[in-house]
């Protein structure tokens, strides 16, 4: 089955990325991440994701950056703590755009790496692709990429490829 692969930035995505190409899946990331400030950031962080992919064969596209609709979205939520009410949002959003390009293309499932970092509650972002699937008609693969060697294979590989790591999620203007 063909999916699409929601990433947020390369260090969260690469050991995902990696084992799915070795497994020769056929999925391909989409890098869909309007919430990322300033756009040099974003930028950065597209052309992180796209290397990785080129670096494994996997294919890569880049929806819409947006962060005018992202910033319309979450207002009135701009202080909320890390994994509260402006988290479900964002979540959402993404999860529920690349899940309707999913739909346009034909694609019956999407998965994401949103829940990878330790900073994010795998639960908030699997409750939020929950709510966008059951409204777009299109599955949500769950994926782990903390557990089973996932999180010491991500280390390992953010160092071997010497991935540009950034030190925030992307959602508070720096």
């Amino acid at each position: 089955m063909s999916f699409l692969l929601l990433s947020c930035c390369a260090p969260c995505s690469c050991a995902v990325i990696k084992t799915l190409a070795e497994k020769q899946e056929d999925f391909t990331v989409v890098f869909y991440n309007p919430n990322i400030r300033p756009e040099n950031e974003y930028r950065k962080r597209a052309d992180e994701n796209k290397k990785v992919c080129d670096l494994y064969g996997v294919k890569y596209i880049e929806l819409e950056y947006d962060n005018n609709h992202w910033c319309e979205l979450i207002k009135g939520y701009e202080n909320e703590p890390e994994r509260g009410k402006r988290c479900d949002l964002c979540f959402y959003m993404r999860i529920k755009r690349v899940m309707e390009y999913a739909k346009e293309q034909g694609i019956s499932a999407v998965a994401s790496v949103l829940g990878v970092s330790r900073y994010k509650d795998l639960n908030q972002v699997n409750r939020a692709a929950k709510k966008a699937s059951e409204e777009v008609g299109v599955a949500y693969l769950e994926i782990e990429g903390r557990k089973s060697g996932m999180q010491e294979l991500r280390t390992s590989l953010i160092k071997e490829l010497d991935l540009y790591s950034q030190d925030y999620c992307g959602c508070k203007p720096r």
